[in-house]
């Protein structure tokens, strides 16, 4: 068999989109999955029949601007366009100790969110690239719903945040897919021809080309390019010889994963009512939070977010725990008697899987500038993309697929030589 001219690591979006463009310049690939499936953090779950969960990335955001809206469009996938206001501040609801806010409250706690957004932004300009914990009140009386949004949104408490990453993200949260962004990626990648269930154990680049081992035997490329976390990347397990350059280590190292957790319920009935669709804060007096997305679709579900350190406690407590925390928490804001109607319910638990450890990579306070360091290539032969890589669309789907092609045209023009 011919030598290919890469070999990519990894059939997330990422992957799946350096292999379209690849094709596209011409270049011939492999495709190496470590998993039974394509889609990466992108993967739905049924909950019932024909109703969706997304166990990671669900809502295509970015506004107009995401690739993933023409390609749903393309495919005849429905997206919920008309939804994209649940996230208005306006439209959110928020309840402390399982009650909404009076009207002064909710002023309250919306003047200090958007202070504190204010305040990371300002920390970015000045060039401070410092914790978010430094620049914010955490012992405001309505932190907590702010503190645990962060925490969601990023996987990381807020003394672990980078201002300056944290201020680089773009975009809005888009709009949530009927049957599942999992499943939209899903056969988006349908037409890219994957190995599945061939685990990288080793990347050669000794010398001229590269060796890539698997379990199931080696492939020889041109080029590699490595599209997996930096949860995996940093837990060692794809080993590289000879051993990663310092500065690209350091760039690993320094780009952990956060965690976001979800828990979808379903209800056997609509629990929520006409004017109960949307999304609320709720948070209790001993600090817990929770975010929930209500029957966004009228599917009559919920999901149930939390993220940072508490999201990493719960996955330990097991999977009931996840189930018992969501439906508490669905209870605090739609009352006692939903609990007779839960369904089924999925919980997911990122931290601990194996095939990406995390929810998607942050940057430590002091290093957002890592994120370049991380996608810059190894002596013209070792690539690297994904969301990890990305300054603006970092920890998303659409960013990871816009670092795939971004990896994909620098391959070609090392291919094509001077």
């Amino acid at each position: 068999m011919p030598m290919k001219d890469v070999v990519v690591i990894g059939a997330g979006a990422a992957g799946l989109s350096a292999a379209k463009e690849l094709s596209r310049h011409g270049c011939s690939y492999t495709v190496l999955e470590a998993s039974h499936r394509v889609g990466g953090r992108a993967y739905s779950e049924e909950l019932a029949p024909g109703v969706w969960f997304d166990l990671g990335c669900a809502w295509v955001g970015d506004g107009s601007d995401n690739p993933f809206i023409d390609i749903a469009d393309e495919l005849g996938i429905v997206l919920g366009k008309d939804k994209a206001d649940c996230f208005k501040a306006e439209n959110l609801g928020y309840q402390r100790d399982r009650r909404p806010l009076q009207q002064n409250e909710r002023r309250a706690c919306l003047d200090f969110c958007k202070h504190s957004h204010g305040a990371i932004l300002a920390a970015a300009r000045r060039g401070q690239d410092i914790p978010l914990s430094e620049v914010l009140d955490v012992e405001h009386e309505f932190a907590a719903p702010f503190l645990g949004d962060m925490a969601s949104a990023w996987g990381l408490d807020v003394d672990g945040l980078s201002t300056a990453d944290v201020a680089s993200s773009q975009g809005g949260l888009g709009y949530p897919v009927l049957n599942g962004y999992g499943n939209l990626v899903a056969s988006w990648g349908a037409d890219v021809e994957v190995s599945l269930n061939a685990q990288v154990e080793r990347v050669d680049w000794s010398g001229p080309g590269v060796t890539v081992h698997t379990g199931r035997g080696a492939v020889r490329a041109r080029t590699v390019l490595c599209t997996v976390s930096t949860g995996i990347l940093g837990a060692g397990e794809i080993e590289f010889e000879p051993r990663l350059p310092d500065w690209k280590t350091a760039a690993i190292e320094n780009l952990p994963m956060g965690t976001e957790n979800k828990m979808g319920v379903y209800f056997d009935t609509d629990v929520f009512g006409p004017e109960g669709r949307g999304y609320y804060s709720t948070w209790r007096e001993d600090g817990s939070w929770a975010k929930v997305h209500a029957n966004v679709l009228g599917l009559d579900t919920a999901s149930v977010f939390v993220g940072g350190r508490h999201a990493i406690w719960l996955e330990k407590q097991g999977q009931q725990a996840g189930h018992d925390f969501a439906v508490d928490r669905v209870a605090d804001v739609f009352g006692n008697g939903i609990r007779k109607h839960v369904s089924r319910s999925i919980v997911t638990s990122w931290t601990t899987d194996p095939w990406t450890r995390g929810s998607w990579a942050c940057a430590k306070p002091g290093q957002a500038h890592q994120r370049a360091s991380l996608r810059q290539a190894v002596d013209r032969r070792v690539f690297f993309a994904g969301e990890a890589t990305m300054t603006g669309g970092q920890g998303t789907c659409h960013g990871a697929y816009r670092s795939g092609v971004r990896a994909a045209a620098e391959i070609s023009e090392v291919l094509r030589g001077p």
